[in-house]
């Protein structure tokens, strides 16, 4: 078999292009092509954006368009038609890193692609990246986890009740993806004592980047899609 060229999975953090990786940078600065991931109603890749300073000046870049969908299920056409372009830039024995916000392995569109591309016989090298809420815990000065507390991750498109759950379980919780259905996340947080003390920051590290304490008077803005919550039961 011909050998084909190097696929990498890249997490270039969530925003500021200083917390990328040596190793992500090193790999960026190497490979004939970029993968630059978009949704369909938006234009450009922040992705590649925060990437962009460690681009060599002939790097091939090529836009994929990914569905907003919670389940590979629910649009695989897609995803398989853009792992068939992928395969033949292998093909072509070229070095390929795909892009994607935070760390390829939590919560990315990076995972369907790769699992895609583990049934082929293919060189995949994931490089992790900072993820979003821990940038957020820095930025905001919010320790994440003390001694034995337990943390909680949770998808704010989950099910209310289940949220409502762990909540009750996590001494620190940090909520995801809250750009849809803000107003029920903060009405849930204040039901629980945890809206109070709950840092919103949208877009950390970027340009535009918006920092909210007092969300609960803020429950009726309109968020961008990158917005996460940190929040905990108690303070010392």
């Amino acid at each position: 078999m011909t050998k084909l060229g190097t696929f990498y999975g890249i997490g270039v953090g969530p925003g500021d292009p200083d917390l990328l990786t040596v190793k992500a940078i090193k790999a960026i600065k190497n490979v004939d092509v970029i993968i630059a991931p978009k949704t369909e109603k938006k234009d450009g890749s922040v992705a590649l954006e925060i990437a962009r300073p460690y681009l060599k000046a002939d790097v091939e870049i090529i836009y994929q368009v990914f569905p907003m969908v919670k389940d590979f299920a629910e649009s695989p056409e897609i995803f398989i038609s853009n792992k068939e372009e992928i395969i033949k830039i292998l093909q072509a024995k070229k070095n390929v890193a795909f892009l994607t916000l935070g760390d390829p392995m939590f919560y990315s569109t990076y995972i369907y692609i790769f699992k895609l591309l583990s049934e082929e016989k293919i060189n995949i090298e994931t490089i992790p990246g900072v993820p979003a809420f821990l940038a957020i815990a820095s930025r905001i000065g919010q320790p994440i986890a003390f001694g034995n507390e337990i943390l909680s991750i949770i998808p704010a498109t989950a099910d209310l009740n289940k949220i409502d759950e762990i909540l009750d379980k996590a001494d620190t919780s940090v909520l995801m993806k809250v750009y849809k259905n803000f107003d029920q996340i903060v009405d849930t947080l204040e039901n629980h004592n945890m809206a109070w003390q709950a840092k919103l920051v949208s877009r950390c590290g970027l340009p535009d980047e918006k920092i909210i304490s007092d969300i609960s008077d803020h429950k009726d803005d309109q968020l961008n899609y990158l917005s996460t919550i940190i929040t905990r039961k108690s303070i010392d």
